[in-house]
């Protein structure tokens, strides 16, 4: 993934797929307020790290299933850990902040 793709939008895209497989890259862009090619984007290239597999289930391959691999729920484990690290800095370093301008 590049800068286009931030963790977050990582981790927000394999929660909504752990939690519903038959969403469409136009569902995951409502639901995450992005660009349907963003998420088109973001689907591709979590397929391509092997974090889902799609699984087309029409004839014509017009409607895809994406489902987490046991990779993706790690990777989705590890993003979610790192993120809550990140805000508990953020949140330790405003609490001093605010303690140095209170004295």
């Amino acid at each position: 993934m590049n800068e286009h793709a931030t963790k977050e939008d990582i981790l927000n895209i394999l929660r909504l797929l752990s939690s519903n497989d038959y969403l469409t890259q136009r569902d995951l862009s409502n639901h995450l307020n992005i660009s349907l090619g963003k998420a088109n984007y973001l689907v591709k290239s979590l397929a391509k790290k092997g974090f889902i597999k799609i699984k087309n289930f029409t004839e014509k391959g017009k409607r895809s299933k994406y489902l987490l691999t046991e990779k993706g729920l790690k990777e989705k484990t590890l993003i979610a850990c790192y993120l809550l690290k990140k805000k508990e800095r953020e949140c330790l370093e405003l609490k001093q902040e605010t303690e140095n301008k209170a004295v």
